[in-house]
C-alpha cells in the first residue's frame, strides 16, 4: 500500500501575474494531475479547499518537513 504522504506536495507562489486569487509567497498543496502537467499547469488547492489549474511556472515545488506538510493539510481540512 502507498504512503498517503508520498501523494502530497507542496509549492510556493513566486508569480501571480492575472491570478489575482493567489498570493505570492505562500505554500500550497498541489494535488497530482498527470494530464495538466503535460500541458504546463499545476492543480492547487486554494483557500476554499477547492483545486484550480494554474501555470506551473508560477510556483517551485518544496519538500517540507513532515510537522510542516502534517500543519498545513490540518489547517485545510
Amino acid at each position: 500500500m502507498k504512503d498517503e504522504r508520498t501523494e502530497q506536495r507542496f509549492a510556493l507562489c513566486i508569480e501571480n501575474k492575472d491570478c489575482e486569487d493567489l498570493e505570492k509567497r505562500k505554500v500550497y498543496q498541489i494535488l497530482l494531475d498527470e494530464a495538466a502537467a503535460k500541458e504546463g499547469y499545476l492543480r492547487v488547492v486554494d483557500e476554499s479547499g477547492e483545486d484550480y489549474l494554474y501555470p506551473d511556472s508560477y510556483f517551485i515545488l518544496v519538500k517540507l518537513p513532515r510537522k510542516a506538510e502534517d500543519a498545513l493539510l490540518m489547517a485545510s481540512s
